[in-house]
């Protein structure tokens, strides 16, 4: 009963503190990096573009490049944009007053937008200046070298000035490093005071191999920065060190990973002051997708809050960290953003409740939102769908917001290959409104391969559809087997309709969902047919005549693994 009493203690105060953060507030967790994204040919030149920097307010993205209309070898120039939704406008440069005829790079913007700080060689030697404005409407002043106390005569590039203006981070080959060109730091005490000689970071960071391109984030416990150091994945690559207080010292660095390191090599980091994004440069690519040269990149800082490894997010995690409140473990300690603040509170409770009931098992998702083209794209993975024949966007009037209207005589969405029925469990939704008797929603398309006797075809199969005689809903899934599964609801009647599969690998059984109901499950069953084709929304597996649905399709969902009843339900509702 004292356990029992515990739990529901526990509960309710979940409850109450997620009917709190829910209402209002935010934060960020810590983050894996998602795909990288080129940042296009409006920022991007067929030259080199390197060392963004992103202003406080996400409105301005700093960067040098070599692109025509410099008045050096390398300028420093901004692109600029309304709102964090739009899209970047044309990069303008910031004249003869900040760019000199010779090498000027590696801006680095205060928080107020009133002190931009770089490199430039018109000393004769790599130093760090700064120029500032009045308001950020005002021309920039005269740059001003930072002088001796901060400079050297070996060459500082680099800077990156911290959020509350005190600390001003840069790389250098001074002597009193570890080998290679090390990062340093200068600080001062007051916004209006000098700059105390600059302090080396330590062996924790520096390496006898070159560290460049850094970035602090905004609560100044996360330094990322670009290392040719080993381990790495070719040429240099992004790393990151942490701290757990400003008064700490740095730990061990670790390689931020394939999902952003290539052979190519990457460098410039700028951490969003939000901790929603990382912006940087690959410097020997470019990568496929890029516009030559050097191009600007950004990646999605993705939070970590399934705590328990069920990729879902839940009441358990919001479980797990009240059991640990006011501890500091680290699992649970996931605001603010990035890396916590030590102890288990509010913070992060907070950004837990803003990502509940996220669902990681969901590997496609194509909502069919899209105005215009022919390409439906997966919000989710790497799934992007081609359009044939002329389906419709229709921006309003789906089930959920927009939908894509088929013709029910040529007109289908065709994927990539995604699964193998025969490997594990799965399960697919989609909303449907029209329709009629024998039409196909979700096919899996066969294939051809060669075999030693010549080319065999390996068949495919009917997720989702429409059975022949009267329109129930059916799936072909196995058929080849075990005969398709035939529902007795009714899915061609004109009404908008959620309907999904669920394919149960462990038990092996077929389960039909009609509006979130299960409407028809059948025996267990051994085997599975191979299939390595992609899917076909809205036409059967080989494009036959009769096959094509007439009617909306909308909000296709699949995910790698049996849902549950509730969580099948919770999607439909």
């Amino acid at each position: 009963m004292k356990r029992l009493n515990g739990y529901r203690i526990r509960l309710v105060l979940v409850g109450v503190v997620a009917a709190i953060v829910l209402g209002g507030g935010s934060a960020n967790a810590d983050f894996t990096l998602g795909e990288p994204t080129n940042l296009g040919p409006t920022v991007n030149s067929t030259t080199d573009d390197y060392f963004p920097n992103i202003s406080v307010d996400g409105l301005t993205l700093y960067f040098h490049s070599r692109r025509s209309g410099s008045y050096g070898p390398y300028d420093i120039w901004a692109a600029t944009r309304k709102t964090t939704d739009d899209q970047w406008g044309e990069p303008v440069n910031l004249g003869p007053t900040v760019n000199s005829s010779v090498q000027d790079g590696c801006p680095s913007i205060s928080a107020d937008g009133l002190s931009l700080y770089f490199h430039s060689l018109r000393s004769g030697v790599a130093d760090l200046w700064v120029t500032t404005r009045e308001t950020i409407d005002d021309d920039w002043r005269e740059p001003v070298n930072l002088g001796p106390t901060v400079n050297s005569s070996a060459g500082d590039v680099g800077p990156r000035i911290s959020v509350d203006g005190l600390s001003l981070f840069f790389a250098s080959d001074r002597p009193g490093g570890y080998g290679g060109r090390d990062l340093w730091v200068t600080t001062r005490a007051t916004l209006a005071d000098n700059w105390d000689p600059a302090v080396n970071l330590g062996p924790t960071v520096n390496t006898s191999e070159a560290e460049i391109g850094l970035d602090i984030s905004a609560d100044g416990l996360t330094l990322c920065f670009s290392s040719n150091r080993p381990g790495g994945y070719g040429n240099a690559d992004l790393w990151v060190t942490t701290r757990s207080t400003v008064s700490d010292s740095w730990g061990p660095a670790a390689n931020l990973g394939q999902r952003v390191n290539t052979t190519y090599g990457e460098s410039g980091p700028s951490i969003s002051a939000d901790g929603l994004s990382l912006y940087f440069c690959d410097y020997t690519g470019p990568w496929p997708g890029g516009f030559g040269g050097i191009d600007l990149w950004q990646a999605p800082l993705l939070p970590v809050v399934d705590l328990n490894g069920d990729r879902v997010v839940d009441s358990a995690d919001m479980c797990i960290i009240v059991d640990h409140w006011g501890e500091d473990y680290p699992l649970c300690d996931i605001g603010p953003t990035p890396i916590g603040d030590g102890i288990v509170d509010v913070h992060d409770l907070i950004v837990l409740a803003e990502h509940l009931f996220e669902d990681y098992r969901l590997i496609a998702h194509w909502k069919l939102d899209e105005e215009e083209g022919d390409t439906a794209y997966d919000i989710i993975g790497e799934y992007d769908a081609t359009l044939h024949g002329e389906p419709a966007w229709q921006t309003t009037g789906g089930m959920i917001d927009g939908a894509l209207l088929l013709d029910g005589i040529d007109d289908y969405v065709e994927t990539n290959f995604i699964l193998n029925p025969a490997d594990d469990s799965f399960s697919i939704f989609a909303w449907i409104k029209g329709g009629v008797p024998g039409q196909v929603i979700i096919s899996q398309a066969d294939t051809i391969i060669d075999t030693p006797v010549g080319p065999s075809t390996k068949p495919g199969s009917t997720w989702l559809g429409a059975n022949p005689s009267d329109g129930r809903l059916m799936t072909g899934l196995m058929d080849i087997y075990f005969g398709p599964l035939e529902s007795e609801s009714v899915i061609t009647d004109g009404q908008w309709h959620h309907i999904g599969l669920v394919y149960d690998f462990t038990a092996m059984k077929r389960r039909l969902y009609v509006d979130g109901t299960e409407v028809v499950v059948d025996a267990g069953y051994a085997g599975g047919v191979q299939s390595s084709g992609g899917l076909y929304i809205g036409a059967g597996q080989n494009l036959s005549t009769g096959t094509f649905f007439s009617g909306l399709i909308d909000d296709v969902r699949i995910y790698n693994c049996a849902l549950s009843a509730e969580r099948i339900k919770a999607i439909a509702h």
